[in-house]
């Protein structure tokens, strides 16, 4: 129940919230890195700390001369060893466990597995690292989208018509007297993407680094050894996670002279650690994937006023098929027949306005598109092209934009109306 409890905390970062209690301020990719990746990392670090789920996490046997919680304290704290060379052979016939068998000191080659220790910790601290960029984001953003779109976020159902007009209007006001002047806006935005992708590919390598230099090919290997023949595979989880280790324990017998102590180890936290790292590294190799490709398209967005037409576009691109009981009206025969296709298109001078906006409008636009009923976000857009005289595709000049005070966005000019 223990550990049922310490989970659930962990739940906030992938609960679903509706739009009218939370804006959304990046994409899926991005949420991909901070909500699942963090969730995972934070559960995995609570359950191999979870004693009451696999027992002590090592349990050594010897001789019976070192008393058991002693020699288990000493491997523990010392880390276990195995012996590489003795990998692939037959267990029962050549080695007692995979790597473990005769010991010649200096004269076999160890491999000290010295992490398990480190486990809960590293994992912590990559959940950590995970969750960064979004807090950098989310205090550099200062809740701009949310006082935005305050009152009229989600179905537009929730406000009035009178109300919901009122704010519409205010947001387009800003929109037009701030134009031009969310670069910085926008370059944070896309500096956090950036960290996102650098924070996924150091992983990876920092992952290599504390297990050894195994974990860059530990998923290929793991497919390889399923296509292999029974026969023939090492199983590479039990080569870097192994389950039974040696210790040599080393204390002065009652003559004075040295004695070696040979140990046993069972790694029960092994079992977990392998299957957290194999799902880790599929996990962190598509996430890399999708965050580069994150970054393609930011860059497309940056350099092309195309791309940044297409995306604003894409919203008003929808196909809505109703039965005619829900648009015509009531009675048999109007149930029967369907009412046409409606198609949302772009409004009327869009085209114009994308090539007067600069990158940083766009992205701001684009976190509106995503917090807005496409209806509402269209009304904005075409509120919006009729103040600056776009309607028609006509571009007169515009005035220098004044400057707006944005901090504390959505105190002192927005949250007079949420209080109402």
């Amino acid at each position: 129940m223990a550990v049922f409890g310490m989970v659930s905390a962990v739940a906030g970062f992938v609960k679903v919230r509706y739009l009218v209690d939370k804006a959304i301020i990046d994409n899926s990719i991005f949420r991909s890195h901070y909500r699942l990746t963090s969730a995972f990392l934070f559960v995995c670090c609570i359950i191999v700390t979870a004693n009451n789920l696999i027992g002590d996490p090592i349990s050594c046997i010897t001789d019976g001369a070192i008393p058991p919680h002693v020699i288990n304290t000493y491997c523990w704290i010392t880390s276990t060893f195995t012996l590489p060379h003795q990998q692939g052979k037959p267990v029962g016939t050549h080695v007692a466990h995979p790597g473990v068998a005769t010991y010649v000191a200096g004269r076999d080659e160890t491999f000290y597995h010295s992490y398990y220790q480190w486990v809960p910790f590293v994992l912590f601290l990559q959940g950590i690292l995970f969750y960064t960029p979004h807090w950098l984001w989310k205090n550099w953003e200062e809740g701009k989208v949310r006082a935005l779109t305050e009152g009229i976020r989600g179905s537009v159902l929730s406000s009035s018509n009178k109300e919901r007009r009122s704010k519409q209007s205010r947001l387009v006001q800003y929109v037009v007297e701030s134009m031009h002047q969310h670069q910085a806006y926008a370059a944070a935005y896309f500096f956090c993407e950036l960290l996102n992708l650098a924070n996924v590919i150091g992983n990876l390598f920092f992952v290599d680094t504390f297990l050894g230099g195994v974990f860059l090919t530990y998923g290929t290997d793991v497919i390889q050894f399923s296509g292999m023949d029974q026969e023939d595979r090492v199983d590479p989880m039990v080569a870097i996670f192994p389950r039974v280790t040696k210790c040599t324990f080393r204390k002065y017998g009652p003559s004075g002279s040295l004695q070696d102590h040979d140990a046993l180890c069972i790694l029960a936290l092994n079992i977990l650690n392998e299957k957290i790292y194999i799902f880790l590294w599929f996990w962190l190799i598509i996430l890399s994937a999708l965050s580069g490709l994150a970054i393609l398209y930011s860059m497309l967005i940056i350099v092309s006023p195309s791309a940044r037409g297409s995306s604003l576009r894409r919203k008003f691109v929808s196909m809505i098929q109703r039965n005619s009981g829900d648009d015509i009206g009531s009675g048999s025969n109007a149930a029967l027949t369907p009412s046409p296709v409606r198609v949302s298109r772009a409004p009327p001078g869009l085209s114009t306005l994308i090539n007067r906006i600069s990158v940083g409008d766009f992205v701001l636009l684009r976190f509106l598109s995503s917090n807005l009923n496409v209806m509402v976000y269209r009304e904005v857009i075409e509120e919006l092209c009729q103040e600056m005289g776009l309607k028609n595709n006509h571009s007169p000049p515009i005035s220098p934009p004044a400057t707006l005070e944005l901090k504390p966005m959505g105190t002192e000019k927005f949250g007079k109306e949420t209080e109402t």
